[in-house]
């Protein structure tokens, strides 16, 4: 019988919720297992019910699940919110000379979480730590392991130290005072080397693979952490990362880079992807390369900053003002988050535009298990670079110069001898000149617009999984990859014709693809965190297929396996 654990570690904002959740899921994957995690966390510093979900398994785990196993309560409002959440045979771990009134019951399993960490390091902060150390006695894992994990962490100083010695002292506490009998024991099972990363840090990962020597951003949640974590290897990978007074200069900032001769990318969320907007087309006019990365959260406005939507799809596509090609990537697992990375940058260096790799907040704050990236594979395509005498003696090069494709030999000023490289955001003639005749301007916008028949032959088509003649087909895009997954499954167990269709290269769109595919299939069910139904118009604008049904979840809340399940089964009585 296959093992599949659910923790949950909640309390208010900083009492290090986060910090156990991701020392816990570390731990596990060091242990051998499959890891899912993600977490939910109200926008503020103090306060608040914030929410770590770890999810471990000994085969690949997709998604969160609903019943919790166990639940570390740091403060009174997790028990009271996810008390019925419990499965049969879970425990609630909590400080009971902390936490008052809230029962009784076998289910319950008090620890003096601070006076352990008082008494242990003269540190009641470290109360959070002596609750790993008894998540880490109850499944029967491996006490040293947690321990190193903890120690490497947090470092080899004091706090290191304590934090250590916090974890031990919950363990054998634990050992000596839990009576009950929690039966599932998560001990060492495979020594392989896997990685826990989250899709902001493979996004990184992917563009710092791809050659990326510019990053420009202004903090916003979800994606800072990309430019967090780039900004901390910026010595290790010779890059140059900025911080600019807002979303307009940093994506002015990555096209005069990227004019330069950088690769360059800039990350936002969807208001200052607002921001940026004019800036795209100012890339579309001057066909500049860039990389921007949308982490879509609810909106408008403000909306709910630290939860998660798909609500920009369609704003993403059509970004911008007048016609200009864009590619637009999305990606579905963490393995995409890495490759698309590397393909938008190879995309935009060889059609000279704008690449707009678009994710959400559920994708770039949650954990997964990943194999090591074969880095042998990563191809970097500087597209059509104007060689040393490549053009003839005398005459002037030009930037523009009309071809079939679209796509002109590109120089960088001042690194060809005798090269002038003339840009502009009024329109041009071949040369770079402003102009202002007809014939220029149709001949420059059917150049320019040339680029997306060559483009879309680079799209991959979306990800068929199962039999392709099923009764009902759920398709999806970006983030819902892994619920569809699981949802399948567990339909298919239970007897139900299903496949699901997943689309990761968005634009252009792939409608020859789509279209053959759902020429066959019976019911089209599209899965969307958002409330419109946004991949639903596009592969009826695309394709002229009608969509049967939509499956919309728009509270900022991630779909789970089990919400798919239900909507299906509902609609199909």
């Amino acid at each position: 019988m296959s093992i599949d654990v659910n923790f949950m570690i909640g309390g208010e904002a900083g009492q290090g919720v986060q910090s156990v959740g991701f020392l816990l899921a570390k731990a596990l994957v060091r242990c051998g297992y499959y890891v899912f995690a993600d977490q939910d966390y109200e926008s503020r510093v103090r306060g608040g019910h914030n929410f770590f979900r770890v999810r471990a398994k000994d085969l690949p785990v997709y998604a969160i699940s609903n019943p919790i196993d166990l639940l570390v309560a740091l403060d009174k409002d997790t028990v009271d919110i996810h008390r019925e959440e419990l499965t049969r045979g879970g425990v609630i771990i909590y400080d009971g000379e902390k936490i008052k009134d809230i029962g009784d019951g076998g289910a319950m399993f008090s620890v003096p979480l601070n006076r352990i960490a008082q008494e242990t390091t003269g540190n009641a902060q470290v109360s959070n730590t002596v609750a790993l150390g008894v998540i880490f006695a109850l499944i029967r894992s491996d006490l040293n392991m947690l321990a190193n994990v903890v120690q490497g962490y947090f470092g080899g100083g004091k706090v290191g130290e304590d934090n250590a010695k916090a974890v031990r002292a919950g363990y054998d506490y634990a050992l000596q005072n839990y009576k009950g009998d929690f039966k599932q024991h998560l001990s060492p099972i495979d020594s392989k080397v896997r990685m826990l990363l989250n899709g902001n840090e493979a996004i990184a990962l992917g563009a710092i693979a791809s050659g990326c020597k510019f990053v420009s951003g202004y903090p916003m949640t979800p994606t800072t952490p990309i430019i967090e974590y780039m900004a901390a290897k910026a010595k290790e990978f010779d890059l140059v990362v900025l911080q600019p007074e807002d979303e307009i200069s940093a994506v002015n900032a990555v096209i005069g880079a990227s004019y330069a001769g950088a690769r360059a990318m800039t990350a936002t969320s969807g208001g200052g992807f607002c921001l940026m907007v004019e800036g795209l087309s100012l890339a579309g006019m001057t066909e500049t390369p860039i990389v921007v990365v949308l982490g879509q959260r609810p909106g408008p406005a403000i909306g709910l900053p630290t939860r998660t939507e798909q609500g920009e799809l369609e704003f993403a596509i059509h970004a911008g003002h007048g016609d200009y090609p864009k590619a637009v990537l999305s990606p579905g697992t963490i393995e995409d988050a890495f490759w698309l990375a590397v393909k938008a940058f190879n995309l935009a260096d060889r059609y000279q535009l704008p690449v707009i790799l678009i994710t959400d907040h559920h994708q770039a704050s949650s954990y997964f298990t990943a194999e090591k990236f074969d880095l042998s594979k990563v191809v970097v395509d500087r597209g059509d670079l104007l060689s040393e005498g490549g053009r003839a003696a005398g005459s002037e090069y030009k930037r523009y110069k009309l071809t079939a494709s679209g796509i002109s030999p590109r120089a960088f000023p001042m690194q060809q001898e005798g090269v002038l490289v003339v840009a502009d955001s009024d329109e041009y003639s071949e040369e770079g000149h402003i102009i202002e005749d007809a014939e220029t301007r149709n001949n420059m916008i059917r150049k320019r617009m040339n680029k997306l028949a060559g483009m879309r032959k680079e799209m991959s088509p979306p990800r068929l999984e199962g039999s392709g003649k099923a009764d009902i087909t759920l398709a999806g895009w970006g983030s819902t990859y892994y619920a569809i997954r699981e949802a399948v499954d567990i339909l298919v167990n239970e007897g139900v014709s299903v496949n699901s269709l997943h689309f990761s290269e968005l634009w252009p769109f792939p409608a020859d693809d789509v279209a053959g595919v759902l020429s066959d299939a019976g019911k089209i069910y599209v899965v969307e965190s958002n409330a419109s139904g946004q991949l639903s118009h596009l592969i009826q604008a695309e394709t002229c297929v009608k969509v049967s049904e939509k499956i919309l979840k728009y509270d900022g809340r991630p779909f789970t396996p089990a919400d798919i399940v239900q909507e299906v089964k509902k609609r199909n009585k």
